[in-house]
């Protein structure tokens, strides 16, 4: 019987076609939107990833995200050393400034400071140099997708010119850094060397990290600095949460992509459910034959479920190839770098998609169940 159900279902190639279409379109575009969607808020804490050393974020109280920042009075770097449980402590600079190539253009940057002595703040990869060379004069590291964009026709090479606020910058080293929500390029030098490159007032620690004693744990840490500084002070990951989620609380993105995710779900149910309805409409007849000829009910909700099933597996793993193409391509762009599809939202898409199976199948039933076997006979 179940050998009939797959005839049934293959013999009318342009329904079948377009069953399988619905559901990959559909499975498409809620894994393209998803992964897009993570991609971009995880970008948020990016800068917090590229300081894996540092567990405890410390910053004025007021600052809500990494792009928002009240700068700290240098002499907060020595209380917050001085708390029980803080291993160490080391100050980091960030801001935006204007960049000025080689050729002339100018382009929008993010500056990072970190600590002279320990170079803490540097991402732990360098794809060319050295970074002990950063404690020259003018010396700054750049991260790779930078580099490309910023010296576009030339291979990775040390020694470029840029002008960092109408000032001088030598390349002498290339990072892979975690890609950024706001600017593609990050420039990283000394804590000393980026308050020469801007004048932000008499106070321009953005952040101090730290690291919390083998003892101790990073919120344990964290609590004893609010308490003992009056500053806020977070675990790494916290701070990092609470960047992405002020991303999501604040910005149109959840909004739009969601959209897109609900419509993609509401054209798989109707194209799939009707096309499958049209389907088992005009196979009436072929049902109705196997119930005069005494088949079951139950085996017949088996012969739809099991065309249904065909169809929402060769449907979901043709979308899903197509997501996961889409990544494959895209992340080799400077501008897509870092998007990926996590395995739980290709999991979630393949529940979706067996709703949409179910859901169609289930509303296609009635008319198997409840059909005359006695049509057979008529005109």
């Amino acid at each position: 019987m179940y050998s009939i159900a797959l005839k049934m279902l293959f013999h009318d190639r342009a329904k079948y076609l377009g069953l399988v279409l619905g559901v990959a379109f559909s499975t498409l575009l809620i894994n393209q939107q998803l992964g897009i969607f993570i991609g971009l808020i995880t970008r948020a804490g990016a800068v917090i990833v590229d300081v894996p050393q540092a567990d405890v974020w410390v910053m004025d109280p007021g600052v809500k995200n990494l792009d928002t920042i009240f700068p700290l009075r240098d002499t907060e770097l020595g209380r917050v050393r001085g708390v029980p449980g803080v291993a160490w402590a080391v100050p980091l600079y960030k801001s935006n400034v204007t960049i000025r190539t080689g050729n002339g253009e100018l382009e929008s940057s993010l500056l990072i400071g970190v600590d002279d002595s320990t170079l803490i703040g540097l991402p732990p990869e360098v794809v060319l140099g050295n970074v002990d060379d950063l404690r020259r004069p003018d010396a700054v590291a750049v991260s790779m997708d930078g580099y490309r964009k910023i010296w576009r026709n030339g291979p990775l090479s040390l020694g470029n010119i840029a002008e960092l606020n109408d000032r001088r910058a030598v390349v002498v080293a290339i990072v892979k850094d975690s890609p950024k929500f706001t600017s593609s390029i990050t420039f990283f030098t000394r804590y000393s060397q980026a308050l020469g490159y801007t004048n932000n007032g008499r106070n321009q620690m953005s952040f101090i990290v730290a690291r919390s004693a083998e003892d101790s744990t990073p919120a344990n840490v964290a609590r004893s600095i609010v308490a003992r500084t009056g500053l806020q002070a977070m675990s790494a990951e916290d701070f990092r949460w609470k960047a992405i989620m002020y991303v999501v609380q604040n910005t149109g993105i959840p909004i739009s992509i969601g959209t897109v995710v609900a419509l993609g779900v509401l054209v798989g149910i109707a194209v799939v459910g009707l096309m499958f309805n049209l389907f088992v409409l005009e196979n009436l007849k072929q049902f109705a034959v196997l119930k005069a000829l005494g088949t079951s009910n139950f085996r017949l909700m088996g012969m739809v479920f099991l065309q249904a099933a065909v169809v929402g597996f060769v449907g979901f793993s043709l979308g899903l190839f197509g997501a996961t193409m889409f990544f494959e391509t895209a992340g080799k762009s400077p501008t897509f770098q870092g998007f990926y599809l996590p395995w739980y939202v290709a999991a979630a898409s393949g529940a979706v998609a067996a709703a949409i199976i179910v859901l169609a199948a289930m509303l296609a039933m009635r008319r198997v169940l409840f059909v005359d076997p006695a049509i057979v006979f008529r005109g």
